[in-house]
């Protein structure tokens, strides 16, 4: 950086004709200017100007070396101008990482909108529910489930996640509905199992004092959150779904909330890299998509899910 910065000083000073012209134009003292060009000429081992007490003029291999140093400087100038405009405007390749269920259910029907407002925005979408280092692949934008512990990330959080115990209409018309968690045992499950870990998500409840997990069975055990919905739907068990995957069968009445809503301690972020200058092209799609999913119910403390309503077990 040192050499970049004596570069421009040096070609200053001949386009300025002497030390204290440049010095002026810059906002330096002459003495800054001289002792510059003097770690420049130190550096190269190669003498640049011939010194008088009023003037300075290039040497020989000084005139030659501003060639290249003027070209420099004007390609450097011309790159930063071009990246600051990049970066300020909302234009270029946006990649955004996101978890399969969430990204396919909450954020795919958002982007036709983005686009239309945005057409200079190319997005470059990934879906993985593993862990993704979004610093080591280039990632400008992730959505994570769960909590965030990486330093080097900034998260917003869309909406905390709520968890939503469901059934099909058939399947609880046949079977009728637990009314306490001691009456999971009597039921079909739909369960589900994480990929990375193999482990079982449990079935939570609040009987009065607290969350607590259950085991209740696995007549079916899957690992995608969408064939979890389905499955159920299809009136094969009982099953827990967080709130975003629930969504959608709820609407079409496929499923119905059997049991109050659970809030986890977990949440839905939006993470994106710890940067001093935030490329707009990125920032638009951040305030874009809360503002989104602000408009479906969401935000940072509550979800549409608060307001759903509860099939009780006298009333299948």
């Amino acid at each position: 950086m040192d050499k970049l910065n004596l570069l421009k000083l040096f070609v200053s000073t001949v386009d300025h004709g002497g030390f204290t012209a440049a010095a002026n134009h810059l906002g330096l003292s002459a003495s800054t200017i001289s002792k510059g060009m003097a770690r420049l000429e130190d550096n190269l081992n190669i003498k640049l100007f011939h010194r008088s007490t009023r003037q300075v003029h290039l040497t020989d291999a000084g005139a030659r070396y501003l060639v290249t140093a003027r070209r420099v400087a004007i390609e450097l100038e011309q790159c930063e101008q071009e990246l600051q405009q990049t970066n300020d405007q909302p234009c270029g390749k946006v990649k955004i990482n996101l978890p399969v269920s969430y990204g396919r259910l909450y954020v795919l029907p958002l982007l036709q909108g983005f686009i239309e407002l945005y057409p200079d925005i190319e997005l470059d979408i990934s879906f993985n529910d593993s862990y993704v280092d979004i610093l080591e692949q280039s990632i400008d934008l992730t959505i994570r489930t769960g909590r965030l512990d990486d330093q080097r990330l900034v998260a917003r959080k869309l909406s905390p996640i709520d968890f939503i115990l469901c059934g099909a209409p058939k399947y609880l018309a046949k079977h009728g509905v637990p009314s306490c968690a001691a009456e999971y045992s009597q039921h079909q499950w739909v369960r589900f199992k994480y990929r990375q870990s193999g482990r079982l998500m449990p079935i939570t409840a609040d009987e009065g004092n607290g969350l607590e997990s259950y085991d209740p069975g696995r007549q079916f055990v899957v690992d995608d959150g969408e064939v979890l919905a389905e499955l159920c739907a299809q009136g094969l068990g009982l099953t827990q779904l967080p709130h975003f995957l629930a969504r959608d069968w709820l609407k079409r009445k496929k499923i119905v909330a059997i049991a109050p809503v659970l809030r986890s301690g977990e949440g839905v972020y939006c993470v994106y890299p710890k940067r001093e200058f935030l490329p707009v092209k990125v920032k638009v799609l951040i305030e874009y998509l809360i503002a989104q999913i602000e408009q479906g119910g969401e935000s940072t403390y509550q979800t549409w899910a608060e307001k759903l309503t509860i099939v009780s077990p006298c009333h299948p």
